[in-house]
């Protein structure tokens, strides 16, 4: 009975399908069957709104709009970092929001808002097409009432079936509120930035007076910081470029829709209105205010919205480990000099292997300076020369190819200096693996000649290594690109040789963990994503080269009790005429099997004179001890960890000659302007060319003795590394 009663369904289905697809041609077949097809969905969407829309409740602003504070925590998931901004918020009825703010918010968030029906379709047209060009829900073409929704709920799920419900309780409320009701609900509840929920808070945190008596210019740029209020958070350093172009663009968009006069905008227009003297934010005090920052960049940068970052109340899990943080801290109080007021210093490690940012110090108290110089530009100096010895590796050279180490070294019109007077001292022939031991500028120079294309060769190295393409984009590929003249960040630094250290293995580095709602959901978890960028064989042999430094080289005082490999850097730079030459930064960038840190030390902005400031000022000394420092406090109670054996790659290009350094090393002050190959003019100061060809082995005589070591008179004592080739 019951197959008996299956056969007549399936014969009905067959009819019904016949009856669909007809005796007609196939192509009005399919015409048939898409259009019962789209019936069918009509109907499906039908059903689908009609029993959302009856099931939506529409939120209270007052009853159910709920801020939390967002809470940062170190990578064991309980020891707490801090926390983001306190929320503070107030009610206004509409009446009591004067017209002029309003009117700015609808010119700068949404021009149709007295006209359309809640969601605007050609908006969501738009961010439909963007949406599915990045492959990514990016969202977009919201309208006040859509803003409003999405407020209400304030959660971080990017889902098509929650746009699908913002956009059926936008219409919703389109139909149950009044526009007043709307935008009263809207004013009361965006997020303004520096922890004000709601236009009168807002209107006492930047101005220090109540919304009511708000005047055009400054209803403008609470208008303005709406659309990204850390972006456009007007205490922060070079807040006016970015602000002016879109408080300029409401403002005109006041104009347009009659709200105020041309020349009232004009009286405005490209410049800020006055604000209220910022009350520090304790909460950032300190070296963690600069971690807590680039956690909050970071989530941005994820897609959170700043009101879910100031208010979400969200658990962020960091990859900052609270020892080696600790760590890092008393590493540089111990190291770092005292009385020099201008004196920055910046340390960050990352894991090997996965990119984990372990410990960041950018600088002593965010509240009284936010420049990051952890992640902030500077020139490496000999740092970068890593990258020329993993690009000569990989193009038919090796640890043994022989290089011209002869000072001054004259290629073109360029001339490059070792250290010491008339060009600097003469190493004659030496090889790969000491001329990086002893950073021997000129060697480093001969050896990109000898490269065809060696100045990209050597920027394509640094990218392999992690170097991001914004960073290596600024970089000339020029005749002394090994010498570090463009800035590049600790950060990416540490990451580059965390690429080394991992056996070429590169991963981007990232400091948010996972981050959890405040209901306990994962809305957010980083997955590390790992790629075999430099060949194992390069980065062993590079890596071999990179101990000699640390063994016997420049960074001797870089020594951990775990192998050790890095590179000492010293750099110069120049006014941009190319005189004033000045030394502008030292650096200690190095790995152990386990852990890639970088140290780095400048002055003042960035680029002032450390030499007669900060003495020694070497790479070898106060980077390399910090360095040495941080590393063994860090490692203490964990496994080292091996280096690969060195892969001995074999030479196909060049002359190899075997390892004879010098006797004793000296520093070396390096030019890091960028040099054009062949015809930039020779840096200062010149002297003559040698009238007699290079020497084809080491000259054991006519090397000028080296200078004493310079004596570093810090707490640890000992003496100062100075370095061969690049005063490292």
């Amino acid at each position: 009975m019951a197959k008996t009663r299956t056969k007549k369904k399936q014969g009905r289905l067959s009819r019904f399908a016949r009856g669909i697809g007809g005796n007609g041609s196939w192509p009005v077949r399919v015409l048939r069957w898409m259009l019962f097809l789209a019936v069918l969905g009509f109907i499906a969407g039908a059903l689908l709104f009609a029993t959302l829309y009856a099931t939506v409740k529409i939120p209270d602003p007052n009853a159910d709009f709920q801020t939390e504070t967002t809470n940062v925590y170190y990578s064991d998931g309980k020891t707490k970092l801090g926390s983001f901004a306190t929320q503070n918020r107030e009610s206004l009825e509409f009446d009591e929001i004067p017209e002029v703010m309003r009117d700015a918010v609808v010119a700068a968030e949404d021009r149709t808002f007295w006209e359309n029906r809640g969601i605007d379709v050609r908006g969501i047209v738009r961010a439909a097409r963007n949406n599915a060009t990045s492959g990514q829900i990016t969202g977009g073409g919201s309208t006040i009432t859509q803003q409003y929704v999405k407020i209400l709920y304030l959660n971080q799920d990017r889902s098509y079936t929650r746009k699908a419900k913002e956009a059926i309780l936008s219409v919703k409320i389109h139909n149950q509120l009044t526009k007043s009701e709307i935008l009263e609900g809207y004013l009361n509840t965006i997020y303004y930035g520096n922890g004000s929920y709601g236009v009168e808070v807002a209107s006492r945190t930047y101005f220090g007076k109540p919304a009511a008596k708000l005047n055009v210019g400054q209803a403008a740029f609470l208008a303005t910081v709406i659309n990204n209020p850390s972006y456009f958070d007007p205490y922060a350093e070079g807040a006016k470029d970015r602000v002016l172009p879109r408080y300029n663009y409401v403002l005109d968009g006041m104009v347009k829709q009659g709200s105020i006069t041309a020349e009232q905008a004009a009286a405005h227009k490209g410049k800020f209105p006055k604000f209220k003297k910022q009350r520090a934010n304790q909460r950032f005090e300190g070296p963690k205010g600069h971690v807590l920052d680039l956690v909050r960049k970071q989530m941005a940068a994820e897609g959170f919205l700043d009101s879910e970052i100031e208010g979400g109340g969200l658990r962020v899990v960091t990859t900052i480990d609270k020892d080696k943080q600790d760590d890092a801290i008393d590493a540089v109080k111990q190291v770092r000099p005292d009385g020099l007021d201008e004196l920055n210093t910046a340390l960050v490690s990352v894991q090997p292997g996965t990119g984990a940012v372990r410990s960041m110090y950018g600088g002593p108290d965010y509240l009284k300076n936010q420049l990051n110089w952890a992640t902030l530009g500077t020139q490496p100096g000999s740092t970068f020369k890593v990258f020329a010895v993993i690009a000569a590796l990989e193009n038919g050279y090796s640890l043994q190819t022989s290089l011209n180490g002869n000072a001054p070294l004259r290629i073109g019109d360029a001339e490059i200096q070792n250290q010491g007077d008339s060009g600097g001292r003469s190493y004659g022939r030496i090889n790969l693996e000491r001329a990086t031991e002893f950073s021997v500028n000129t060697a480093f120079v001969d050896l990109t000649d000898q490269m065809k294309d060696g100045e990209e060769k050597i920027i394509e190295a640094a990218r392999e290594a992690g170097l991001p393409d914004s960073t290596l984009e600024r970089i000339d590929p020029v005749i002394g690109v090994s010498l570090g003249y463009a800035p590049v960040s600790p950060i990416d630094m540490a990451n580059a040789y965390a690429t080394i250290a991992a056996e070429g293995k590169r991963a981007d580095w990232y400091v948010i963990e996972r981050v959890n709602d405040r209901s306990g959901a994962r809305v957010f978890k980083h997955n590390v994503a790992t790629t075999q960028a430099i060949d194992e064989d390069v980065a062993a042999d590079t890596l071999a080269a990179m101990q000699t430094v640390v063994r016997s080289g420049s960074g001797r005082q870089a020594a951990t009790f775990c192998p050790t490999a890095g590179k000492t850097g010293t750099a110069t730079a120049t006014d941009g005429d190319g005189d004033n030459e000045r030394v502008s930064s030292s650096w200690f960038v190095g790995a152990t099997p386990k852990l890639a840190t970088a140290v780095m030390y400048n002055r003042g902005k960035g680029n002032e004179e450390l030499e007669g400031y900060l003495n020694p000022f070497f790479g070898g000394t106060y980077p390399a001890q910090t360095f040495s420092a941080f590393m063994n406090s860090a490692l203490e109670g964990s496994e080292c960890g091996s280096f690969p054996p060195r892969a001995n790659i074999k030479a196909d290009k060049g002359t190899a000659i075997s390892n004879t350094p010098p006797k004793k090393q000296e520093p070396e002050k390096k030019k890091t302007e960028p040099t054009k190959r062949p015809t930039t003019p020779a840096p200062k100061p010149t002297t003559p060319a040698p009238t007699t060809p290079a020497p084809t082995t080491p000259p054991p005589t006519t090397t000028p003795p080296p200078s004493p070591d310079p004596t570093l008179p810090t707490p640890g004592g000992g003496e100062g590394a100075g370095g061969g080739g690049g005063r490292d």
